[in-house]
């Protein structure tokens, strides 16, 4: 019986090391999406994430309140390498003043490195 509970702490810890590793690298749903080269960088062929921000005091710190909700979400779903905005390519942002705060959605393809180390995420 002590063997068995040995195992069965090896195989808890196992699994609790796998499921960082594989927080740490995102969720990994970037292989659901068909992919292609474009210079040095793989992206997303037609898949496009956004991002959005609003009741910023200035368009500076709207726009990087956008930038950064993109590069979260998309890291978070498919890993560091693929949340850095200026490796995204087809980039949109709208940006709008309403009743003196600034708000901005922006959208684009995630693409990250073909290869070596992951870029910065903005």
């Amino acid at each position: 019986m002590r063997i068995s509970s040995y195992a069965a702490v090896g195989l808890a810890w196992g699994l609790a090391l796998s499921a960082e590793a594989a927080w740490a690298q995102g969720m990994g749903l970037d292989g659901l999406h068909a992919q292609m080269r474009v210079g040095g960088k793989v992206c997303m062929v037609d898949h496009f994430h956004t991002g959005a921000s609003s009741g910023k005091a200035s368009r500076k710190a709207a726009e990087a309140e956008a930038v950064a909700a993109w590069s979260g979400f998309t890291a978070w779903e498919y890993g560091d390498n693929w949340g850095s905005w200026r490796q995204s390519e087809s980039k949109s942002m709208n940006c709008d003043a309403s009743g003196g705060t600034w708000s901005c959605t922006i959208e684009s393809r995630p693409c990250r490195p073909a290869g070596g180390r992951p870029p910065r995420r903005r």
